[in-house]
């Protein structure tokens, strides 16, 4: 790699990460290579090295329009409070703020080996019985989160879980007018009976707010060993319920165009969506009665997360391919939130 090309990869300012390193990171050597492994549809992912040892950097998307979504210091203290907890995650190293170089907050944690799996073609290519137990270790993963006692882990004010339920709501409806580039009757009916529709929270607990298989990153060997769960950028205290009905939203072959056509998670050999809510409620304890309300919250902000992907990738700041199937995939979604509200899925 060349030096000019060691300075403009792109969103990263090696020269000013490498100052960071050297203050910062125990075991820096000097000098940095990096990679951008993720780009544009969360927070911008690069795994850097310094020929030696390997890092995951985390910064905000350019341009981003969901502040909320993509609070980089939110991320950093999550994963450092779960680092001693059944949860796996990757070991914090390192937070700079927007006055350490690089212009915006970002967090280093350490890289962790193992395989995720984004595509259907990859989920695929196990055997059949290692889909259901992978699929079966990321409930009970989910499960071992919303078990965590806040305060244990230094969490007790990370959120407040009364009223998380509406504030939700309101706060994605609030995002959908940052970040809409047209008109949607069916959102508007969504938000509208949503917010009429708040049950009473079913608890409170760390709520990883985008848990899917490819937030996951699984043993090479085994896919039913989670290694590290990623990216808790939406990390709050919240009600657990929320987690599991966006984790069974994601199922849903509409979410597919807003990862290139192919995601995982739509594949139709994982278990049914019915059969993992029902390992959940075992493994929790916790009543699923009002089920339908958590899988339209799960499809609302899910719409309003591709819309906001859409709206960057129209204004040229997206990072990679695959961005220009996004915005097909809001209006499904909206009109499966309304769905899941009118048969109260059980």
């Amino acid at each position: 790699m060349s030096d000019t090309d060691r300075v403009t990869v792109d969103g990263l300012d090696l020269p000013a990460l490498e100052r960071f390193f050297g203050e910062h990171v125990p075991g820096f050597r000097g000098g940095l290579a990096a990679e951008l492994l993720q780009g544009g549809r969360s927070n911008l992912t690069y795994l850097v090295t310094d020929g030696h040892t390997r890092w995951v950097v985390r910064r905000p998307p350019l341009g981003g329009l969901t502040p909320s979504a993509h609070d980089m210091q939110r991320e950093y203290r999550v994963v450092a409070a779960l680092a001693d907890s059944d949860v796996p995650v990757a070991r914090a190293v390192a937070f700079g703020d927007t006055g350490t170089g690089l212009g915006v907050p970002f967090s280093v944690v350490e890289h962790i080996d193992g395989q995720v799996i984004r595509t259907r073609e990859q989920l695929h290519a196990l055997p059949g019985g290692e889909i259901t137990r992978c699929a079966h270790a990321l409930v009970d993963v989910l499960a071992h989160l919303h078990a965590v006692d806040p305060g244990a882990v230094g969490l007790a004010g990370f959120g407040r879980p009364e009223g998380y339920l509406t504030r939700q709501v309101r706060r994605w409806y609030d995002q959908w007018q940052r970040v809409r580039t047209r008109e949607l009757a069916d959102m508007e009916r969504l938000y509208t009976r949503l917010a009429a529709a708040c049950p009473a929270e079913s608890g409170a607990s760390i709520v990883h707010g985008d848990y899917r298989i490819d937030n996951a990153i699984l043993d090479l060997a085994d896919p039913a060993i989670v290694r590290a769960v990623v990216d808790w950028e939406m990390a709050t205290l919240g009600d657990p319920l929320a987690d599991l009905g966006l984790h069974l939203v994601y199922a849903d072959p509409a979410f597919s165009p807003v990862l290139s056509g192919s995601a995982a998670s739509t594949s139709d050999r994982l278990p049914a969506r019915a059969d993992l809510a029902q390992r959940y409620a075992r493994a929790s304890g916790r009543d699923l009665g009002d089920l339908g309300f958590y899988l339209a919250l799960g499809y609302f902000k899910i719409a309003v997360i591709a819309e906001g992907i859409h709206a960057r990738f129209q204004q040229g700041l997206t990072r990679g391919t695959g961005f220009d199937t996004v915005g097909r995939a809001v209006a499904p979604l909206t009109a499966a939130g309304l769905r899941a509200l009118t048969h109260r899925e059980p």
